[in-house]
């Protein structure tokens, strides 16, 4: 069994961490102080998610800044490093010649274990992540979901402290993507593991996930629990109306009020105690009927994208984010 982290130790620190591909810089100045828990990294494609990752695997050499990893130098202990952390990619890095046991052990055999060890132990994690019946069948022979979960076994099979995920649910069906959670929770919590997980599904993120780290541009934008972000948005009032939505919406931000609108759903400001009472009359006002009215409590998908439209992004929903390999059933 690897050795735990305490509490107060930051298992991964940056500091100025810059990296250049050529005239392009893909990270700019990233400073970070990471302590142990599960960490969603969030950020548009292109942000500069994947290169932090290498960069903390030590698998590219950064242009500036340095950098620690459990203790341990970026740049001049990279193998150690990576013997010491799971990375999932988001790319599939599957033979699919081999069984699911093969290929697991294999991925042990790589980074150091002998056959018997690696065997033993790929049985285990294979049991762990849900494949303990399918793991003599070919991985050709697999589910989107089953090789997922396969490269989750490669991933933590020599027991790492740090699991990186990096789109972890794409293409998976609901039932899949609800055990590929339950298990990432399951790590970070039971196993006492720090994961970090990059994915575009915030529903996802929110499910496993303590606190956020943002990236847009190649810089750091959020580093805060989700706690804190969800304390930092300002409360709503959400109506849902028949008809005259727009009427409506107009109305209000006559009277000075901040609108979102969702189809026949608005999302209005709290602004004081006279707020709904406000909206009540604006509503009489213009003869439209509300059906239901209620406190809107944010969810990360709609902290990620006000954030993201006060750094002048026009996205208008995670889903402009996603390719098709993101989407579950396909």
């Amino acid at each position: 069994m690897a050795l735990e982290i305490k509490n107060n130790d930051f298992v991964i620190e940056t500091n100025n961490l810059c990296k250049m591909y050529g005239p392009h810089l893909a990270l700019d100045n990233i400073n970070l102080k990471i302590k142990s828990g599960a960490i969603g990294v969030l950020g548009p494609n292109g942000a500069g998610k994947s290169t932090l990752f290498k960069c903390i695997l030590g698998l590219i050499q950064t242009t500036s800044g340095s950098g620690k990893v459990l203790g341990h130098d970026i740049k001049t202990e990279g193998e150690l490093i990576r013997s010491k952390i799971g990375y999932m990619p988001e790319y599939d890095a599957l033979d699919p010649g081999l069984t699911a046991i093969d290929q697991v052990r294999y991925s042990g055999e790589i980074l150091g274990m002998n056959s018997d060890v690696a065997t033993q132990r790929a049985h285990e994690v294979l049991e762990y992540v849900g494949l303990k019946d399918q793991r003599y069948r070919k991985i050709e022979t697999f589910s989107t979901g089953m090789k997922q979960a396969t490269k989750l076994a490669c991933a933590i099979i020599h027991d790492p402290l740090i699991l990186i995920c990096d789109e972890p649910t794409n293409g998976l069906d609901k039932r899949a993507r609800k055990f590929m959670l339950d298990t990432l929770r399951r790590t970070a919590v039971e196993g006492k593991r720090t994961v970090l997980m990059s994915s575009h599904v915030m529903e996802d993120v929110q499910e496993v996930c303590e606190s956020i780290l943002m990236i847009y541009k190649g810089k750091v934008v959020i580093q805060k629990s989700l706690e804190e972000l969800v304390g930092q948005v300002d409360k709503e009032i959400e109506i849902t109306i028949w008809g005259g939505a727009s009427k409506l919406h107009e109305e209000l931000e006559n009277r000075n009020f901040s609108v979102r609108r969702l189809g026949r759903i608005l999302r209005i400001t709290l602004i004081d105690e006279n707020t709904i009472a406000e909206i009540i009359k604006a509503a009489a006002d213009c003869k439209v009927q509300v059906r239901q009215l209620k406190e809107y409590t944010p969810d990360l998908e709609d902290i990620f994208l006000l954030i993201m439209d006060k750094l002048g992004a026009e996205i208008k929903g995670t889903s402009e984010l996603m390719t098709s390999e993101h989407i579950g059933g396909i």
